[in-house]
């Protein structure tokens, strides 16, 4: 819903960890963590960026990918990192806001953006400002990605807001925040842990969940929702960060050059996972999944939706309104710019 729950962007992207026990004598090791199973296109991506940064000037360094969560959630991986146990993870948002607060602007506005490219252009103005705020914390960032679009799924057609405040939405269970908002806007959401969700379609304790469509192929949601609005909810969007501890231990050479490879993977990521989410709609609509399109109308009446009643109960609560403010600012300054040069 308002924010996707860490394992969704997990399950796209594959978040990772670097350790530190030489495997020879100039070479340090990164121990990288995921939550994400193994053999995924992202685990394959990171593994390709550990080759590159096994070759980086100066000795490089050697990068070892642990799948499946065997490092424990976002949560346990931060605090591991604190204490030096961890030195890098490809966090989703959530994470990376247990580091810094104001990466949640990036995913946390429901409908703020029409387009990738819109997105795009906020977070390229704002990361910035986020990274200056990560070092004074400890932390780096060597890439950002966004993999896709959260989508609605719903046992019955949610076509309208007013369908979507009657169902039963599936919330992440330590998503306090969100389900404060969607309760103050008549909405029922029902807190759930994530490994509960199929269980809770299947019974009716939920029947809508807001997610990407990979994930929801992935996790078998298709078998117990057969609707989907091609509405695009929030962005999932997160990143590769190292201690900075750690990443000013190695030469300046060495780091820029796992930087450069970090972020050839990040983009691997975004294309990948566009890619993806197109070909598992198309896999779930042949599993009899309706696909219902935003036609201008609907799109004018969900828009109307989140600027008189959504956003006003997320700005200076999930968000501080000083960052809800540059978000709006920089989208509508893409959209003015872009009908400047159509």
């Amino acid at each position: 819903m308002l924010s996707v729950n860490r394992r969704v962007f997990v399950f796209c992207l594959c978040a990772t960890f670097v350790s530190a026990f030489p495997a020879r004598a100039q070479q340090p090791r990164i121990r990288l963590a995921t939550l994400a199973p193994k053999g995924t296109s992202i685990d394959r991506l990171l593994k390709t960026m550990g080759e590159q940064w096994s070759k980086a000037p100066e000795g490089g360094v050697s990068l070892v990918v642990y799948t499946d969560g065997t490092m424990g959630s976002e949560q346990q991986v931060v605090q591991r990192m604190r204490v030096g146990q961890l030195q890098a993870g490809l966090l989703t948002s959530d994470g990376l806001a247990m580091i810094e607060p104001s990466v949640k602007a990036l995913q946390e506005i429901p409908l703020m953006y029409h387009s990738p490219a819109e997105e795009a252009y906020v977070r390229s103005h704002m990361v910035a400002g986020i990274e200056k705020r990560m070092e004074d914390r400890g932390f780096v960032m060597v890439s950002w990605s966004t993999v896709g679009f959260a989508r609605f799924f719903s046992k019955q057609p949610a076509l309208s807001p007013q369908d979507f405040l009657r169902m039963k939405v599936f919330v992440g269970a330590d998503d306090n925040q969100e389900i404060q908002v969607l309760n103050s806007i008549g909405g029922h959401p029902v807190g759930l842990d994530w490994t509960n969700a199929l269980t809770a379609l299947q019974t009716g304790m939920v029947d809508s969940v807001s997610t990407l469509p990979v994930h929801a192929l992935g996790a078998q949601f298709n078998t117990a929702l057969s609707h989907m609005l091609d509405l695009k909810w929030v962005p999932i969007t997160g990143g590769i960060v190292v201690t900075r501890k750690s990443w000013d231990a190695l030469p300046a050479s060495t780091r820029a050059a796992m930087k450069q490879a970090a972020q050839v993977a990040g983009a691997g990521m975004e294309s990948t996972g566009l890619s993806e989410d197109s070909e598992a709609i198309a896999a779930m609509q042949k599993r009899g999944l309706q696909v219902h399109p935003v036609i201008p109308q609907m799109q004018r009446e969900w828009d109307q939706f989140a600027r008189d009643v959504l956003w006003p109960k997320v700005r200076g609560t999930i968000l501080q309104a000083d960052a809800f403010d540059e978000v709006q600012r920089l989208t509508t300054e893409y959209r003015n710019h872009s009908e400047v040069t159509q």
